[in-house]
């Protein structure tokens, strides 16, 4: 059998190098990166800091497609969510189930990380996987600070969501008289019904909240 030459035994050795410190590398990022997800999940913000400085991709994300933003969102963590928007975190990426930050941010009823997010350019339009959008979000959750600001940045008080109900409609179905009371100063329309023929009071009627029933009547 040939042996090969020196030069080639060279040769392959150096390439069994280079490919194994590539894999290195890669294996390097994707342990970084994992460990950014976990600390973000955690809420240690200068871990955070510390796995972004080492080259740790900022819009890395779990298996159900949840970024550092997203969970930072999600838990209300201020903090958190200035060093990864500072990081040019993308404030538009959704989970798997369409959930985007500025969801996460309006169920987790922090106005603040809401403000924060509509100035680096979060829209307001996504809809999830179940057919909400984050005003909805805000809306059931009754944090009126939160949807305020939703409905500066371009929400329309009367858009039609899944099966024709309104932002009105979800603030009956919670029973969250200081959100109806918003949207009606804002100009929402009680007259609206959805495909059931449902107004927002015959809404807050059948779930026994009488005084706001009253506040809808058309």
């Amino acid at each position: 059998m040939r042996m090969p030459s020196p030069s080639r035994w060279i040769a392959v050795l150096a390439l069994a190098a280079a490919c194994g410190a590539q894999a290195q590398r890669g294996a390097d990022n994707i342990n970084v990166n994992g460990q950014l997800v976990l600390a973000a999940r955690a809420g240690l913000v200068p871990r955070v800091q510390q796995l972004l400085a080492e080259g740790a991709q900022v819009n890395s994300r779990d298996r159900n497609g949840d970024s550092p933003l997203n969970m930072a969102a999600g838990k209300g963590n201020v903090e958190l969510v200035d060093v990864l928007l500072a990081a040019k975190a993308d404030v538009q990426l959704a989970n798997l189930s369409g959930v985007t930050p500025l969801m996460s941010a309006a169920y987790a009823r922090s106005p603040e990380i809401v403000g924060k997010l509509l100035a680096a350019g979060a829209r307001t339009d996504p809809v999830d996987r179940v057919k909400k959008t984050a005003a909805v979000y805000a809306a059931g959750q009754g944090c009126t600070a939160c949807l305020e600001q939703l409905l500066v940045a371009g929400t329309p008080v009367d858009a039609r969501l899944d099966h024709n109900l309104t932002l009105l409609m979800w603030a009956a179905g919670y029973g969250h008289e200081p959100i109806a009371r918003l949207l009606l100063q804002r100009g929402a329309d009680r007259t609206l019904r959805d495909d059931r023929g449902k107004t927002a009071a015959d809404i807050a009627r059948e779930l026994d909240y009488a005084p706001l029933a009253r506040l809808l009547e058309p």
